[in-house]
Parts: C-alpha cells; structure tokens; sequence
C-alpha cells in the first residue's frame, strides 16, 4: 500500500494521455467531461467535450438552452438520460446562486445534490478542480484493486462496493487528489484493460496478486450475470406532400427518452410483413385505400448495453393529407428532420437506408 501511489502517479506523470479537460482546473468543463465519458470511450467523447465547450461555453449557457439544443448535441453518445441530467443540474447550478458569475458547487457535499451527479462524478470533480481528498471507484478502479490486492469481493453486492471504497479512500493520495485518482483511472483504462492487460508495463506488477497468480482476467468478481432484452421494433414512416410524421418519445422508463423517431410498433418476437401490416392498419385507422407501400427495409440490428433491437422500416406514402394526430407525434417538413435530435439507430438508417 506505501508504494501503489507513488507508483502510479509516477507512471501517470509520465504517461497520461494529452486530454483538453486535463489542461483546466475550469469545474464546469471537468464536469462536462467526466458525464460524457461515463459510458463513453475516450476518444468518441472528446469530440463531443469539444462541441459542447463551444457551444456552452458557461454552466449558464447550458442552463439557458433547451433541452432539444442539449439532445440535439448529445445525439450518438448514448445514454440520454445523461444529457437530460446535464441540462436539469446546470439549471439547478444557477438557481442556487443566479448572481453570481460563473458560480460552480465547490465540495462534494454540494456536488451530489446535483441531478445525476453521483459518488463517483463528485469525488471526481471534486478531486480534480478543488483539490478534495475524495477517492473515486469507477470501473477502472475496481478493476485495478482488485487486482493488485487480489480481493475476491464481489464489485455487484453492497459490501463488496463498500470494500473498495474504503481501499480506495486508504490508498488516496491526500495531497494529491486529483491526480492520484486520474492515475487510477488512466492505469485502468491504458494498462490493466478488461482483457490482455500489459502487465509488462504496469508500474504495479512487482506487487500485484493478480499478475502474480497469472490470473489477472478472473478479476474482478462478479455474482449477477445481466440479463439482455430483445425487442422488434417495427417503424413506420407516414410521407404526405412533402411532410413526415416524427414521434416524440417520452416514457422516462425506456430508452431515448425526449428524442424523436417515428409512429412505432414493438413486440417481443418477429413478425411476417403481412402481419404487422395489418397490426399497423388497426393501429393507426388506415385502410388499404389509404397508401401506398414504397419500401420495406431489411432488418437493422442495434445493440445497447442490456438491449438487442431488430428494426425494420416501413416506408409508407399517404393517398391523402394527414388526418389524424396520434399521441405524441408532430408533422414536420421532411427535409427538416435533421433538425431534431434523432436516436443513432434512426440516423444511421436515413444516411444509409437501403
């Protein structure tokens, strides 16, 4: 335990990545960074770092934008639910003092009542911008403890969470937050990887259990084997003199909340085309009549982290103007939708629909 931190934050002075919210103690633009990296790889979320930065260069411009400006940009990073807590915190940020000028929570204790904002994120920032002693335990910590210390402890239960945080909390650098925690972090992410770890050039190897037992993949331990759900969903794209229907989605409870795709029918097993023609006429009070089919696409696989989706899209031309309004779904220009923030499955499909 004496030589881990000085190991590491000798190996990350000398190794770290050049990352632009390394190169400021700004608390707003390391916020930023560590919500779009939770869940994202580093250098698909940089480029996003550096798009909301321009656009947002203030926590009160972001908190003055809507929360469709905050999709929009967010489109493609996955997990949207950030980007709504990013826009709803920013706003909590300026009401809590809406005088002062750049105004940002400066403790953890303030930092973790913000929207989204959990233990981790605010030890982070904490650490990093205001020089705090608070550990951080992210998935790269986990990793790299239970490895070097050889703790068996499972990271999906209650105490073996506890465990590490206090392992953690013992090791931190208390005169060197921040950078102890980036070390960790960054020793987890470029060296001790998920799989094939390059323990040969781990400043941790001389002492660490794992690589001495040549078991460093059976850390760490896991009891609960996440489940994954396969869904069908079967789009429809009503066209009618240039215009488009788009759907607003907005159960909180499902994926993509507040983005936009189109009038839907999902299920949990596969149907022929004649059949969901058919669900889709009673759906959405059409008769045969009443358009004309002009394509079906093949079937588009989408994975996300505890989802398999199957798409398949529909492209249907209406005889007549659009005479009724379904819940949720607006009439739109058709060469306008790009405006509006859109799911990666439903992007991917208008720049390359076959």
């Amino acid at each position: 335990m004496k030589n881990f931190s000085k190991s590491i934050l000798k190996w990350y002075d000398a190794n770290k990545r050049g990352l632009p919210w390394r190169e400021t103690k700004n608390p707003y633009f390391i916020w930023l960074s560590e919500v779009i990296l939770q869940q994202t790889r580093v250098e698909q979320g940089r480029a996003y770092y550096l798009k909301f930065v321009k656009q947002f260069p203030t926590v009160a411009s972001l908190a003055r934008a809507k929360e469709d400006e905050v999709l929009k940009l967010w489109q493609g990073l996955g997990y949207y639910s950030r980007g709504r807590n990013l826009h709803a915190a920013a706003q909590q940020i300026v009401k809590i003092n809406p005088s002062a000028k750049n105004y940002f929570p400066s403790s953890y204790d303030e930092l973790i009542r913000l929207k989204g904002v959990g233990e981790y994120t605010a030890a982070a920032i904490a650490s990093i911008a205001f020089g705090e002693a608070k550990a951080v335990v992210d998935g790269n910590v986990f990793r790299v403890l239970s490895r070097v210390f050889g703790i068996a402890s499972a990271i999906d239960t209650a105490s073996g969470k506890k465990e590490f945080q206090r392992l953690a909390e013992n090791l931190l650098d208390k005169n060197h937050p921040g950078d102890h925690n980036q070390a960790l972090m960054e020793l987890g992410a470029l060296v001790c990887k998920p799989k094939n770890p390059n323990c040969n050039t781990c400043p941790c190897s001389r002492f660490c259990v794992a690589h001495k037992g040549a078991n460093p993949q059976d850390f760490p331990v896991k009891l609960k084997k996440t489940k994954v759900r396969t869904r069908y969903f079967y789009y429809f794209i009503f066209k009618s003199a240039g215009k488009i229907l788009l759907r607003k989605r907005t159960n909180a409870k499902d994926i993509w909340m507040g983005l936009h795709d189109f009038p839907l029918l999902e299920s949990d097993t596969q149907f022929q085309t004649d059949v969901i023609l058919k669900k889709a006429m009673r759906e959405f009070s059409l008769t045969k009549n009443d358009f004309v089919i002009k394509k079906v696409s093949s079937t588009h696989k989408h994975v996300l982290s505890h989802q398999i989706l199957f798409a398949t899209f529909f492209h249907l031309q209406l005889k007549k103007s659009f005479k009724k309004q379904m819940k949720d779904v607006i009439v739109v220009e058709e060469n306008k939708i790009a405006e509006f923030a859109l799911p990666r499955l439903i992007g991917r499909y208008l720049h390359g629909s076959d």
